[in-house]
């Protein structure tokens, strides 16, 4: 009987058949490229055809090493379906049984041994080395780069130090050995280092003898006959001898192939790169478990390595996100990730983690099998800075101060500190492009460039080393000074929003250049000026904590005797404005807009005045002094005067709708604010945005609310809806959370408790996740307003009490009256009327001399509401009469009918009912919209009962 153990029968299943042994799979006969573990499953399956595997024993066999969920296996049988066909053909292979496991249904028959497959020539293992046991995440590319080879007879996978070459090209290379019947030739030209020995490198590694000074001729003579892929592996340092030599054997060999792995191109006639870029790492976001992160090849990759060292390891839903960062951090550079596994049977994966900012993990080692260019990062990253000429090797260390992504033009200003001229730095970056060496990051507008983080650190050494590093950090800081200085005059300084936005991908070097600048060894000038110059740039990405210490760090630096006065009107603007927002309504807030204003009176600079003026009527309403924020208005009406600009004049308008709104002037409001609706928010205009605050919204709101109080219900409604649109659009928290706030009152004034509710949460998680603390705490108060309209009376006064606190401690005045108005009505419910007259007094109290304000007539009313439960009848129907007069004073419809009804009912126990009919029926006469909103329908309740 023959012996055919060294021939593998094959699995055959539909257009496929399966080798086991030899772990191929074929479709049509035609190589089938399918991941690791995704194979390992179709197997163990096929082994077990038309049994239903139980998904614990298939984990456990697939991954005997590593502990995982069967979120991994849901992944890998996923790829395996699409592997074996569309979703529905794959799906008829692979079976999920419900509550048990997979089962493999395809017919199976077992193929005879292919006489092909066993008569190959196989490679000498002096010829090609093997390939690793077990590639994770790079099938694609071995696929994409035999395919390549196919069609391109002069294939060079281009990619930094560490990142894989030559495993996919030695992958590459066993999977072409059919192609090429066993012809494949493995040329490692790492340890050469007499580039005139290249082409003898080439005829030793063919097993040629060289007798000739000159090896090319006979070289040539042998490869013209034969058709063979040469595979060069390690090219970078001897590319100058090298590439022309490549070049003429693929011209004059015309069956000959050649796949080369460099850090740069060859940039010789007929190449095609192939460009091998990072393992992909998990995103940076929250609520990744362990199955999503290790379904991405780098975690993989760590764990796989962890579990070669460390058999009982088992990753935990702790450590999952850390091993995350630590792919992260380290680019997806497959030699770091292994590295940096290697070190965690010492320090764990926690003590990794923190010990990746350190220099010595450069230093960590590698397999001892491993090239010694590979044995720590460092070795990867000098085997290639050793090769730079000076010019490059200066420009690299420069562009080690960059933190993130940075721009050729940045590059170059830090280049120039060097001493070197602008074309040979854009040269040098070019070249270090090519080489690996910087990396492209994906921008909108332009082009961007970075360093990996490893490649960051090393070259950061060498310029401290070199005696460079203040010298560059100063140049750095001053180009980003001059850079966001430059787009400030462009965008008209601070009155205009947006000109910083398409920038955003540069805060971290802004960051980095403001810590040095005000650091010990760095100069406070470039900082105060830098500063001023980036408070724009914070406020328009809404980082206003970074804006808050920054001006405040540069004010406290200014020398008094050399300050510049523009600088200074910056700085105090900002801090006012940051200080506002983070640190609450403080008594700092109106001295930094005080001196700010006085500052651009000073250099009468009109556009600033107004701008200021802004922020100092937004900081009025806020403290709840609203005829103060009217007076700034009006202020702002000289100022508009004067510039003759209509956009100005348009947003002064809006400044004084928002006043007459706050203090109770309805039908001034809607007149001065009803133009937001029409306006067209792409337009220039006078604008707080890029603090997060737009104009038009909060002229939106005021008209929102002016509309339900003037009697037009649904109208209002309408129109905060169209608000809460908007102010989506604009993507600023800080305006989101206005919208939400004042057009959450539409929905509960007309009975909407549905949809107020969903508002309301929204606001709450909104401001939680945008540390915007008295927003949430108002959040807080109208979740208490809607459980009291629910009848959740104890649960109502424990939020409207836990808001009060906050806004209190804050001096967010502009809501507490309308919450102690709530809270009166709560405490009332619970027959606590002592308590409620109490609150209720104190809130009408809060209001300054001039005793108007929006929710005045509403206080009145609760107050009457309170004295008739108290049997106090005469001082409730006087307060009840103030509420109608005072509402009427304010063409405050809305109000109006509310008094109207609580009068109403108390006349009606009195014996009054005539009296309360003449009150009501014409309020609700005077309504054509909004008859099923609450308290209208209220209102027809009442009069029927009257009748």
């Amino acid at each position: 009987m023959p012996d055919t153990n060294d021939q593998e029968s094959a699995i055959a299943f539909g257009p496929f058949r399966l080798f086991a042994k030899t772990r191929l799979l074929e479709k049509d006969g035609a190589p089938v490229h399918l991941g690791g573990r995704a194979l390992d499953i179709l197997v163990f399956l096929a082994e077990r055809a038309g049994e239903v595997v139980d998904k614990r024993e298939l984990i456990r066999r697939v991954w005997a090493d590593v502990n995982v969920d069967e979120g991994s296996l849901r992944f890998h049988i996923t790829t395996l379906r699409k592997a074996l066909g569309d979703p529905g053909e794959g799906s008829r292979y692979v079976v999920n049984v419900p509550g048990r496991g997979y089962c493999f249904t395809a017919a199976l028959l077992r193929a005879a041994p292919s006489e092909n497959r066993t008569s190959l020539p196989v490679a000498a293992p002096r010829s090609l080395p093997s390939p690793l046991a077990k590639m994770i995440g790079r099938d694609d590319a071995v696929a994409r780069i035999s395919a390549e080879l196919a069609l391109h007879r002069f294939v060079t996978i281009v990619g930094p130090g560490g990142i894989g070459k030559t495993s996919v090209a030695l992958a590459v290379a066993h999977g072409e050995l059919q192609a090429f019947d066993g012809q494949v030739c493995f040329v490692d030209f790492g340890a050469l280092r007499e580039t005139r020995l290249v082409a003898g490198t080439i005829a030793a590694a063919l097993g040629l003898t060289v007798n000739s000074d000159d090896p090319m001729p006979g070289l040539l003579t042998f490869l013209r006959s034969r058709r063979m892929l040469l595979v060069f592996d390690s090219c970078e340092h001897i590319l100058d001898d090298l590439a022309p030599l490549a070049e003429r054997i693929v011209r004059e060999a015309g069956g000959l192939h050649i796949l080369a792995t460099s850090r740069e191109s060859f940039r010789a006639d007929g190449e095609r790169v192939h460009r091998l870029f990072p393992l992909d790492c998990p995103p940076q976001r929250d609520g990744l478990g362990i199955a999503d992160i290790l379904a991405y090849p780098a975690t993989q990759l760590f764990v796989e390595r962890i579990a070669e060292s460390l058999s009982e390891f088992e990753l935990s839903e702790e450590d999952a996100p850390l091993v995350a960062e630590i792919c992260r951090r380290l680019d997806g550079i497959a030699l770091a990730i292994e590295l940096a596994a290697g070190r965690v049977n010492a320090y764990g994966i926690a003590g990794t983690a923190s010990l990746l900012d350190s220099r010595f993990s450069l230093l960590w080692r590698g397999r001892r099998t491993a090239v010694p260019r590979h044995h720590t990062l460092s070795a990867a990253l000098a085997w290639s800075y050793d090769l730079l000429p000076a010019n490059e090797s200066a420009t690299l260390r420069g562009l080690s101060t960059f933190v993130g992504p940075f721009t050729l033009e940045a590059a170059l200003a830090v280049a120039s500190c060097q001493g070197i001229g602008e074309a040979e730095a854009a040269e040098a970056i070019s070249n270090l492009l090519s080489k690996s060496l910087i990396a492209t990051s994906p921008a909108e507008r332009r082009l961007r460039y970075r360093l990996l983080d490893t490649t960051r650190a090393f070259v950061a050494d060498k310029l401290v080393e070199n005696g460079e590093a203040d010298r560059v950090a100063r140049a750095h800081a001053e180009y980003f000074r001059d850079f966001l200085r430059d787009i400030a005059l462009k965008s008209t300084g601070m009155q205009s929003a947006g000109g910083f936005l398409p920038y955003a991908d540069h805060l971290p070097n802004v960051r980095a250049a403001l810590t040095w600048s005000f650091s010990d060894g760095g100069d406070r000038t470039i900082g105060v000026d830098l500063a001023a110059s980036a408070a724009q740039f914070f406020l328009e990405l809404t980082l206003l904590t970074e804006c808050y210490r920054w001006t405040q760090q540069a004010l406290a630096s200014l020398d008094a005797s050399a300050v510049d006065g523009r600088n200074e009107m910056i700085l105090h603007a900002a801090l006012g404005v940051s200080a506002m927002f983070t640190q609450g309504n403080t008594e700092a807030v109106r001295s930094a807009f005080t001196r700010s204003l006085q500052l651009a009176r000073e250099l009468q600079d009109l556009h600033w005045q107004l701008w200021l003026l802004r922020g100092l009527h937004i900081y009025l309403t806020r403290v709840g002094d609203f005829h103060g924020a009217l007076g700034t208005g009006e202020q702002g009406e000289s100022v508009a005067r004067k510039l003759n600009d209509p956009a100005s004049t348009l947003n002064v308008e809006w400044m004084l709708g928002v006043a007459h709104h706050l203090i109770g002037n309805q039908d001034k409001a809607v007149q001065l604010c009803e133009s937001a609706m029409l306006h067209n928010p792409g337009s220039q205009r006078l604008n707080i945005g890029h603090l997060g605050y737009d104009d038009r919204i909060v002229a939106l709101v005021a008209l929102a609310r002016g509309l339900w109080l003037t009697g037009r219900p649904d109208r209002a409604i309408e129109a905060s809806r169209y608000t809460i649109r908007e102010a989506e659009l604009l993507e600023q928290p800080l305006t989101l959370g206005i919208s939400l706030i004042w057009t959450i009152y539409v929905f509960l004034w007309v009975g909407d408790l549905a949809n107020a509710e969903i508002l309301i949460e929204r606001l709450i998680d909104h401001s939680a996740r945008h540390f915007l603390g008295p927003y949430h705490a108002v959040g807080i108060g109208q979740k208490g307003e809607l459980l009291l309209r629910r009848g959740d009376v104890t649960a109502s006064i424990e939020h409207l009490r836990r808001s009060q606190a906050t806004l209190y401690a804050t001096r967010h005045r502009i809501m507490t009256t309308v919450f102690a108005t709530a809270l009166a009505e709560g405490l009332v419910a619970q027959n606590q009327a002592d308590e409620a007259l109490q609150t209720i007094n104190d809130a009408i109290a809060e209001i300054p001399d001039h005793g108007e304000s929006f929710d005045m007539p509403e206080m009145l009313r609760v107050k009457g509401d309170i004295l008739a439960r108290s049997g106090n009848a005469a001082e409730a129907e006087s307060c009840f009469r103030d509420s109608l007069d005072l509402s009427r004073r304010q063409c405050a419809l809305g109000w109006e009918l509310r008094g109207a009804i609580s009068l109403g009912r108390f006349w009606r126990q009195a014996g009054k009912a005539g009296d309360a009919r003449a009150l009501i029926a014409p309020l609700v006469a005077r309504y054509q919209e909004g008859f099923q909103t609450r308290d209208l329908v209220a209102a027809r309740e009442l009069l029927a009962a009257l009748n």
